[in-house]
């Protein structure tokens, strides 16, 4: 039977304050995690109680530090890592407004691959072709052989049933 009432008064109200207030869900389940194992819960009852596997609760009744509640967040919260910055969208955005061979390409129109090999030139930030022809989705614009456009939401919601 796990050791109850571990925790200080202290961290006690640590943790009760990051469930009340985290904007992370996943902190706040570690937070509970380490309050019911403080009321003497086994991990297969909060792991059932939570609904998140065994490992996890073992995990975070390891490696939680009551004491810091930063030790409850990992490197999700920042969200993923981007490569490209302000500057590298700004530029492909300028990037698209010209021709390609006014900035010394031998072709007519962009591709994907095209702006990411210009970019890499200008910026040093090496993208593939997708990841530039995601960045121009997200921003509801798309390369279509010499046209460049904004996609209205009608056809936004029409690309996307099909």
């Amino acid at each position: 039977m796990p050791t109850k009432n571990f925790l200080s008064q202290k961290q006690l109200k640590k943790l009760q304050e990051a469930i009340q207030e985290s904007n992370s869900p996943r902190v706040r389940e570690r937070a509970l995690i380490l309050l019911l194992s403080n009321d003497g819960k086994t991990y297969q009852q909060i792991s059932s109680f939570i609904g998140c596997s065994y490992r996890t609760v073992a995990y975070w009744c390891t490696h939680g530090d009551p004491n810091d509640i930063d030790s409850l967040k990992d490197g999700r919260e920042k969200g993923n890592y981007r490569k490209a910055t302000e500057e590298y969208n700004r530029l492909l955005m300028e990037a698209i407004n010209k021709e390609p061979f006014e900035v010394g390409y031998d072709k007519k129109e962009w591709t994907g691959e095209r702006l990411a090999t210009y970019l890499a030139h200008k910026t040093g930030i090496e993208l593939s072709g997708s990841s530039v022809r995601r960045i121009l989705r997200d921003k509801n614009m798309i390369i279509s052989g010499r046209i460049k456009y904004r996609v209205t939401k009608k056809r936004q919601k029409k690309m996307q049933s099909s």
